[in-house]
């Protein structure tokens, strides 16, 4: 349930010192099929929105870390754990 004034898809910004906010996006390769993609585009013009000619549907995490976690430890924990290095690429950035 979610109360007034708040998003579900947002949760409310919290300011601790010491906490870094980082967003890991991951994306299907681009050599990849998406096939949850490609349902998107379809189901688009089932319901008459033209114009978009292609969709590619990934994955946003937010995180809340310890602000001493280094880059490299957020990219191996992308890597092995929010992301398919076979199938998908990932971003990470801090906030």
């Amino acid at each position: 349930m979610v109360r007034p004034g708040t998003s579900s898809c947002h949760p409310p910004r919290r300011t601790l010192s010491g906490v870094a906010r980082v967003v890991v996006d991951v994306m299907p390769k681009p050599e990849i099929l998406d096939v949850q993609g490609q349902a998107v585009t379809r189901a688009l013009g089932r319901i008459g929105v033209s114009g978009v000619s292609g969709v590619r549907q990934g994955k946003h995490f937010e995180l809340e870390v310890d602000d001493a976690i280094d880059d490299e430890t957020l990219h191996r924990l992308a890597g092995s754990l929010l992301a398919n290095p076979v199938i998908e690429d990932w971003t990470v950035t801090r906030l």
